[in-house]
């Protein structure tokens, strides 16, 4: 709580700092990284908003970045120019969450099925 006078941040509870080492090339690496929550001490104690982080970071690279590096193949592209590789990633986001917003199932068929007939696509974005 000392911390939170110095946080200009409506609704702040805690600041959270955590420290990961791991191995990289044979050498040590230590990362700090901070955190502020809006849940206070007695709702979430350090455990807790471990086990918060963990699932957060978890969710976005297991349901964004693999999707993207998998489904959409981002680490392939060679649009590299400018504000391109920006521009492209976000409408691939854009079109992620249209397609979740949808309920769409498996995200790589339902892609594929929009790569064989566009129109689909374009129907369903109220384009056709």
């Amino acid at each position: 709580m000392a911390l939170n006078d110095h946080v200009h941040w409506p609704g702040v509870q805690q600041v959270v700092q955590v420290v990961c080492e791991r191995r990289h090339h044979g050498r040590r690496v230590r990362e700090t990284r901070s955190f502020i929550t809006s849940l206070s001490r007695e709702r979430a104690d350090a455990a807790r908003l471990l086990a918060i982080i963990r699932g957060h970071w978890g969710a976005i690279e297991n349901g964004l970045h693999w999707v993207r590096d998998v489904v959409f193949r981002e680490d392939r592209s060679t649009i590299c120019a400018g504000h391109a590789p920006q521009n492209l990633a976000a409408l691939r986001n854009a079109a992620l969450a249209c397609l979740r917003a949808d309920a769409a199932g498996n995200l790589a068929a339902t892609l594929r099925s929009h790569y064989r007939k566009p129109e689909r696509l374009f129907t369903k974005l109220g384009i056709l």
